[in-house]
């Protein structure tokens, strides 16, 4: 036997014996390739005539649009048939997931995320409305939806979490791991969002699955959400749906690189975190936090006092004012 059939045998044995492919005779994955395709198209019917390769006449919106909506509804229908019935197959199924009706429960998901959709269209336009007001780089509304990375990744995360409220396995993951590679930053599905979030720079950004963030929140890039540690089972293995990830209160500014964890961790309302800041413990409305040698400091914000407004040499140095 050749080297090439030797490797091919062994391939094929460890399919069988160490796992890792495809359900092939049985209902196949989400398809990558067509939930890629499908988070494009969200963002075309999210914003229309921003991504289209050709200009856009008004009168043929209408068309376009009933197309369009039309393709990503059987679409979306078929990859949550795909993730529903991917579910009932596994240890975890619960005896609701096994009385489901796949096919039927698909459609129901697949109409009701896309009724979502003008209001998603009203949210996220708050969004940009946020990155217009917060970044005096920008000088027009039309290039923060073409050029922002922040647009895509909270536009997908909020559909995604529509399809992850109503259940779905797997789907909502994948649509904000596309936005996950096209931009840096990692929102998990699971995270709930206020109104008027941005993310400047949108780079190396980490938002876990309990995190809670308020409205007119504003970050900035290597910001991590994340959890302190892993809550374990008799058999060690982590426990699922805890809530893990800090809250964050409205009107909140936290600059670059900070790290906040812990599922009892709060940040309050009208506070700032400055950069490089180190968070295991909550800190009341209207604070401030940065480091100042080596010590870590949370004091009340003065009357009025916003982060540049600082005057302390060293108060200056630990926040990266200017990006």
């Amino acid at each position: 036997m050749t080297s090439f059939e030797n490797t091919l045998h062994a391939l094929l044995r460890s399919y069988e014996t160490e796992g890792g492919i495809n359900h092939l005779d049985g209902s196949n994955l989400p398809s990558e390739a067509s939930i890629n395709r499908l988070a494009a198209d969200v963002m075309h019917l999210l914003f229309p005539g921003f991504f289209e390769p050709e200009p856009l006449a008004r009168d043929s919106v209408p068309a376009l649009t009933r197309r369009r909506l039309a393709e990503v509804h059987e679409r979306l229908r078929i990859e949550v048939e795909k993730s529903l019935n991917f579910v009932r197959g596994t240890p975890a199924a619960t005896p609701t997931d096994l009385a489901v009706d796949p096919a039927q429960r698909a459609i129901e998901i697949a109409s009701t995320v896309l009724a979502r959709l003008p209001e998603l269209r009203r949210i996220v336009q708050t969004d940009v409305q946020a990155a217009y007001a917060g970044d005096p780089a920008t000088r027009h509304v039309e290039e923060i939806i073409l050029a922002y990375p922040c647009v895509l990744v909270i536009s997908l995360q909020r559909f995604a979490h529509e399809l992850y409220r109503l259940g779905v396995p797997l789907l909502p993951r994948m649509i904000t791991e596309y936005a996950h590679e096209r931009t840096g930053t990692d929102i998990h599905p699971g995270a709930r969002i206020g109104e008027y979030f941005f993310i400047d720079h949108c780079t190396g950004v980490v938002i876990g699955e309990t995190a809670t963030i308020g409205h007119h929140v504003k970050i900035y890039q290597g910001v991590t959400l994340g959890a302190k540690s892993f809550e374990v089972d008799t058999d060690g293995n982590p426990v699922k749906g805890v809530k893990r990830h800090p809250d964050v209160g409205d009107h909140v500014t936290i600059y670059a690189h900070a790290t906040i964890l812990g599922g009892d961790t709060r940040i309050g309302a009208q506070s700032i975190v400055g950069a490089n800041v180190w968070l295991l413990e909550s800190i009341p409305d209207n604070s401030i936090a940065y480091y100042k040698n080596e010590n870590l400091v949370v004091r009340s914000r003065k009357r009025r006092e916003a982060a540049v407004e600082c005057r302390k040499q060293d108060e200056l140095q630990a926040w990266n004012w200017s990006i």
